[in-house]
């Protein structure tokens, strides 16, 4: 059974009255947390945990660790951590019980052997040591595996596992070591805010203010964020892994010294993970119907405790398991853990600051602790004290979810990916639960008219249109699928008639006051546009990466609206909201307008029809904007388009979208209008050589290797000038390139290597079929040295390796003359 640890000496000591910081919580994460901020200089930092360290899940966590993750600055972070035990364990004395078996993945099935090949392709460009080896290999390594059921593994040297309790109480001791305080039974029971932004925390030992709090609550952040009104949207989940008896085969191994102890390992389509554990083995699972635990709350009381098993759950998982592993088929149970884990909607941590709060911070829904928590302890220190983490934490980041996701979302979702954890997610692939949450007047027309539907910041939106809502299916996969001629049909008719999309997923955030032009202009890298016209900006942060990309729309004098990321919508809401002066308004108003962009040659006559305004070449010049009306609704019309080609943006109230769409299919039937989806406008944004937010743009890179330094406005002062002027400057490594990649039958997603002779230079970051010039096009970062037009190179797919060429101007269009037509 997992065993506790109790520290005699961290209750009895006096609590201050103030410090810098306060985490709340004494598991790995927040004992992580309480190390790094003492470790880089913040020494006034205290923890408070209700009963003993450990006592949520940490103490029965399984202690399997390893890379692998579906985000690559995970996979870094992931590294990151297991690379530290041994820091950790030497400064603070206390033992973290580490073995680096090294561990293998394992592919039973042709689907997980190319999901593994990705992984193999992206660790190339990581530096991170996975290679492949035979089913032969992965039973000398270990001997107790059935070979014949694998196609082959992927093998990584820094797998292994842990003493779960004892790598949290060596990051606590060694926080200590750096001048860090904690406290046991000493639970937070209140959290206050006075008028200067600190907060007071109230304990039975008294009441401490701090200038920040850090909610690292594991089983109870649901309970310590409703403390403030905050909504949490994570769930405690019910998890079972065995131990077995002595197996004999590795109790004469461990006799023998070397080879000593069996590596790690998962293998996906059994659905297991599994390692030794003394003489016999740990095996995990996650079963196929979840069970959330405590949806109305966890107890404050739970503690030390366990769940009772309920071997029946997991039984067909045992029973594959048990074929792949023989031994422990033969072996018997000695020990059934059945332990509540905290869940995210997506599977992935949720840290940072807290929007709409002020100096409130949380890490919670860390499900693989023992994996990343020291990855969250340094992101989040590096947050706290530097102002921003030193690589993109999107993936992490507790802005990714908004005011849809409530708590019962949360429990739909979270109780979804726990039963997909080891379940392929194709790149293609959009998963049912959850769905609905939020939509437009337009919905139930678009499926009507064969929309297949993706969600994005919990709001359904078209990828493409089939014929119908009986034909609108596709089945998962790496490949091409059966949406290509579709989105091809979509494509041609934007680029020869007219096509809309709704654009209600765009971000909107509105300024105003007389303050506003002066704090745009300080905030954006660009240039803040004169009354009725449109600017495209970098938004960068002190360091001069990027963090936003954005479309500056100014109404008229002191009232702006900027369009962006929908995804980013509550990160850059937290952004705008640090530093408000009192003469500048600030809202996030995307949910108050819906609307339709138009796109293609016959756009202006399309639009003409349905407006009394002269809106000519002349009278409305590319990159204006204004209020108007369009088929009777009052709009905000925006001269500028994604797609490449002439177009508008049609912003409109919600109430209003239904009559807008309405007449815009009717006039429009005659000259070839089609809607259009996702997959269609990403099609066309590749032949003009334009990226996109969360992939191409993020803040893992700055305004020049990006080539946004074009849209900089150097005669002014703005947030990361000195930083983007030394970049200029000194030159960078890695520069954003488009290439076109000589493949058929499948593309690009992302995270793909890009290699010369056979060395990783660079990857991809985003990627696709480009329909109307019929090539396989993407684009990525590479060595500055590889950078130019015309440098031949491969790009790693699916483990075959194909030519890609650096292009120098976009393929469709260079010189942009249809869009300002």
């Amino acid at each position: 059974m997992p065993e506790i640890q109790k520290d005699e000496t961290g209750g009895g000591k006096k609590l201050p009255s103030h410090a810098r910081v306060v985490v709340i919580g004494g598991g790995v994460v927040g004992c992580s947390i309480l190390f790094h901020l003492a470790k880089f200089g913040w020494k006034d930092v205290v923890l408070l945990e209700r009963d003993e360290l450990t006592s949520g899940s940490s103490w029965h966590a399984a202690g399997q660790i390893h890379t692998i993750s579906s985000d690559p600055n995970i996979s870094r972070l992931q590294s990151y951590t297991i690379d530290l035990y041994r820091e950790i364990e030497e400064i603070s004395g206390h033992s973290v019980g580490l073995h680096i078996t090294g561990g293998f993945y394992l592919a039973s099935t042709r689907d997980w052997y190319d999901y593994l090949k990705r992984e193999r392709s992206k660790a190339r460009y990581m530096g991170l040591s996975q290679e492949f080896i035979s089913p032969k290999e992965v039973a000398e390594r270990h001997p107790l595996i059935d070979p014949k059921h694998y196609h082959a593994a992927l093998w990584d040297d820094q797998d292994g596992d842990l003493d779960p309790s004892g790598a949290t109480y060596a990051f606590a001791k060694a926080a200590q070591h750096h001048g860090a305080r904690y406290f046991t039974h000493t639970p937070a029971t209140a959290t206050t805010q006075r008028t200067d932004g600190s907060w007071d925390v109230t304990t039975p030992k008294g009441v401490i203010n701090a200038e920040h709090i850090v909610n690292c609550g594991g089983l109870w952040a649901r309970e310590v964020s409703i403390m403030q009104g905050v909504h949490l949207p994570v769930q405690p989940m019910e998890h079972h892994y065995l131990i077995t008896e002595t197996i004999p085969e590795i109790e004469e191994r461990m006799k023998q010294g070397e080879p000593g102890r069996l590596p790690a390992g998962i293998d996906y389509e059994a659905n297991i993970y599994f390692r030794q554990e003394r003489h016999g083995m740990l095996l995990g699972t996650y079963e196929p119907k979840g069970t959330p635990w405590m949806v109305d709350g966890t107890p404050w009381s739970f503690g030390h405790e366990l769940l009772p098993p309920d071997i029946d759950r997991v039984a067909d998982r045992l029973e594959m398991s048990f074929e792949r592993i023989p031994a422990m088929g033969n072996a018997g149970i000695k020990n059934i853990v059945n332990g509540p884990f905290t869940f995210g909607p997506d599977g992935n941590p949720m840290i940072g600051p807290v929007p709409g709060m002020r100096n409130y911070w949380c890490a919670v829904g860390v499900m693989a602790g023992f994996c990343q928590g020291g990855g969250v302890g340094l992101t989040m220190a590096e947050w706290m004290i530097d102002g921003e983490p030193s690589i993109d934490v999107w993936a992490m980041d507790v802005a990714r979810f908004g005011d849809f996701a409530t708590p019962e979302w949360g429990t739909v979702k979270s109780t979804e990916n726990y039963e997909r954890r080891f379940v392929m997610t194709f790149p293609n692939e959009t998963l049912p639960r959850g769905r609905r949450q939020k939509t437009t007047a337009l919905f139930d027309r678009l499926v009507a008219r064969g929309a297949v539907m993706g969600q994005g910041f919990g709001l359904e939106n078209a990828l493409w249109f089939a014929d119908g809502p009986e034909d609108a299916q596709e089945d998962p996969t790496f490949q091409r699928n059966r949406s290509h001629d579709y989105v091809a049909r979509e494509v041609n008719a934007v680029r020869e008639a007219v096509g809309g999309i709704e654009i209600a997923n765009f971000a909107k955030h509105e300024f105003k006051g007389s303050g506003a032009r002066a704090y745009l202009d300080r905030v954006l890298a660009g240039h803040v546009p004169k009354p009725g016209r449109l600017t495209l900006t970098p938004m960068l942060t002190e360091a001069g990466r990027l963090y936003g990309d954005l479309t500056v729309a100014c109404l008229e004098e002191g009232h702006f609206m900027l369009f962006g990321s929908g995804a980013m919508q509550e990160a850059h809401r937290r952004w705008f909201e640090r530093d408000l002066l009192e003469d500048v308004s600030y809202a996030n108003v995307s949910d108050d307008w819906h609307g339709v962009a138009l796109s293609g040659p016959n756009s202006r006559e399309l639009l003409r029809r349905l407006m009394r305004e002269d809106i000519s070449a002349e009278a409305f010049r590319f990159r204006d904007v204004r209020h108007s009306f369009v088929a009777g609704v009052p709009v905000i019309l925006n001269r500028i388009s994604f797609s490449g080609e002439l177009g508008y943006e049609i912003y409109c109230r919600p109430q209003y979208l239904l009559r807008l769409a309405e007449s815009i299919e009717a006039a429009g039937a005659d000259l070839g209008y089609r809607w259009y989806g996702a997959r269609a406008l990403m099609s066309m944004r590749l032949e003009k050589s334009w990226g996109v937010w969360t992939q191409d743009y993020r803040p893992d890179f700055n305004a020049v290797e990006s080539c946004m330094d074009i849209f900089i406005n150097w005669e002014k002062d703005f947030v990361g000038k000195k930083a983007t002027q030394a970049f200029r400057d000194e030159g960078v490594k890695r520069k954003l390139v488009t290439m076109t990649i000589d493949v058929d039958g499948i593309d690009v997603s992302t995270d793909e290597a890009i290699l010369k002779d056979g060395i990783a230079v660079g990857y991809v970051s985003s990627g696709g079929f480009a329909h109307h010039v019929q090539r396989s096009m993407a684009m990525g970062y590479v060595s500055t040295e590889y950078s130019t037009p015309g440098t031949s190179l491969q790009v790693e797919i699916l483990g075959e390796f194909f030519d890609a060429e650096i292009l120098g101007s976009p393929i469709y269009d260079a010189n942009g003359a249809n869009m300002r037509a």
